[in-house]
């Protein structure tokens, strides 16, 4: 039995970096970024692929949540493209959490 590759709806490619898979080149790119802030001590730390429940079961994950230096936290997605279902995924999670959801596109 042979397996099929599975593509990316988008064509994404996942990225393998200091040995942590990122979804896309974009996630991998935003990580890089963050690593730099945290060496620079503008960014403690952050956190990969974070769940919100969502209802009727669905699970929402959030690329990174970030912890600034100066107190500051913040939800960011990198996205190439924004489809209709994440609009509303986003704004459900907006409405039911206390938070902004950033889109960081590169």
């Amino acid at each position: 039995m042979t397996m099929k590759k599975l593509r990316h709806k988008f064509n994404a490619k996942a990225v393998t970096k200091n040995f942590i898979r990122y979804d896309s080149k974009l996630e991998a790119k935003l990580a890089t970024k963050l690593d730099f802030m945290k060496r620079e001590g503008e960014v403690l730390f952050y956190l990969r692929q974070v769940p919100f429940d969502l209802p009727g079961g669905v699970k929402y994950r959030c690329d990174f949540q970030v912890f600034y230096s100066n107190g500051e936290v913040e939800f960011i997605d990198a996205k190439g493209i924004e489809t209709e279902v994440f609009k509303i995924k986003k704004k459900i999670l907006e409405e039911m959490y206390p938070i902004k959801l950033i889109i960081w596109k590169g």
